[in-house]
């Protein structure tokens, strides 16, 4: 029984342990999804996002 008391609160340790480190070191933003009604990119950004900005909308 005590066995199975360790292993439970090992893996109670590492899940706490495993969200504070999610928490404290985020991804970079550039994996992030945006949202859908961003503003509208200049042709800069655009080229970051690799979207081609000589493509408008007109043009489909």
């Amino acid at each position: 029984m005590s066995d199975l008391i360790q292993i439970l609160i090992s893996i109670v340790v590492v899940a706490v342990g495993t969200v504070f480190i999610s928490q404290k070191f985020r991804i970079s933003k550039r994996y992030e999804r945006q949202s859908r009604k961003a503003a509208p990119l200049n042709s800069w950004s655009a080229l970051d996002k690799g979207i081609d900005p000589s493509h408008t909308e007109d043009q489909k």
